[in-house]
């Protein structure tokens, strides 16, 4: 009987401890892309949040983590413009080369999106990934990639909305990690071959 109520809150605690933990990683080895997962954007341009992951991935593209840079993300209902693309025409304004930005303009989930991202490395050949996204964000991010078979490296932003780990991110990340952990990994078939 007290395994029954031990039990649940040993596994929560400690996934709760692996989502805070990798919050904190800043991977910088050499990847074939950096992925910068989707936020919002306002009529074209970025949100902060989406903003503050745009400038992690031009500081990892200016340091040479990677020559790439893949934005992901589609559009809500009613939305002119979707979040890859706005991603990719900030980039460029950075001064990052068009050729080295590619945007995936689908995906409404991070489940969706690590989905194309693989089916992309796939037919490009690339095996690894440098992911940039909030840092409560990364636990479950790098799962998922590394699911579709992908070498995934986090790297989360350091400032801007959305690098703050509050109590109520961790929670729902945690939540978000052990759903995808336990239920849907089940459902994710290996895209990049090893």
């Amino acid at each position: 009987m007290i395994a029954l109520i031990v039990l649940p809150l040993v596994v929560i605690g400690g996934s709760a401890y692996y989502v805070n933990s990798a919050a904190k990683q800043h991977d910088a080895t050499p990847t074939d892309a950096i992925v910068v997962l989707g936020a919002a954007q306002f009529d074209g341009t970025p949100s902060p949040v989406l903003q503050a992951r745009l400038q992690q991935s031009l500081d990892l593209f200016n340091k040479g983590v990677s020559s790439r840079i893949v934005t992901v993300g589609g559009k809500q209902s009613g939305d002119r413009y979707t979040e890859a693309g706005t991603g990719r025409q900030w980039l460029i304004e950075q001064g990052v080369p068009s050729d080295q930005v590619v945007a995936i303009k689908a995906g409404s989930n991070t489940l969706e999106s690590m989905h194309d991202v693989a089916a992309l490395a796939s037919d490009r050949g690339w095996k690894s990934v440098t992911i940039v996204s909030d840092p409560a964000h990364m636990a479950r991010s790098q799962a998922m990639a590394n699911r579709f078979g992908l070498d995934a490296h986090a790297n989360p932003t350091v400032e801007g909305d959305g690098s703050s780990v509050t109590g109520t991110y961790l929670l729902r990340e945690t939540a978000a990690y052990l759903s995808f952990e336990i239920l849907d990994q089940w459902s994710v078939a290996r895209i990049v071959s090893s």
